[in-house]
């Protein structure tokens, strides 16, 4: 069993009310391989929402305090992103679960890469969530990894 953000396996979910559904993941979620979970929504955030973007920083630094997560309405949601990370490694801790692939260029999911909708470029970081799971020693495959693992597996 993994962890899954929720938007690709096709739950509406993303800040503007949409997901970006994975028909592979969507497979293996009906498998029941995948559990779920959507930190933003967890964190008390509604769906739709403004679109937010961590400011001088990354999700590591959001959990140290040097960053905060702010919306483009200038709220600062950092603590619904710290708390909705806190609760799916909660969930991941109860189940024994190891291991999660999630959308990229995400505040809260992001791998490697985060992505400003406002000026449209990507930065380099990981988010909330992501940086909470490699801090306590969990797997994080970010979707477009996993695609590739797929493929290669399929050719």
């Amino acid at each position: 069993m993994k962890i899954v953000s929720a938007c690709l396996v096709g739950v509406n979910c993303r800040f503007d009310g949409k997901n970006k559904l994975d028909g592979h993941l969507l497979k293996v979620f009906k498998r029941g391989e995948l559990l779920p979970v959507c930190p933003e929504q967890l964190g008390g955030l509604p769906t739709p929402r403004v679109p937010a973007k961590i400011i001088e920083g990354d999700g590591y630094d959001v959990l140290d305090g040097e960053a905060a997560v702010i919306n483009e309405k200038n709220e600062n949601v950092t603590k619904n992103f710290v708390r909705g990370a806190t609760e799916v490694l909660k969930i991941m801790k109860s189940l024994g679960i190891d291991e999660a692939i999630l959308e990229s260029k995400s505040p809260s999911c992001g791998s490697g890469k985060l992505y400003d909708k406002a000026s449209r470029s990507s930065t380099k970081g990981d988010g909330v969530l992501t940086a909470l799971l490699k801090r306590n020693g969990i797997h994080v495959i970010p979707h477009e990894v996993a695609n590739d693992q797929q493929q290669r597996s399929v050719s």
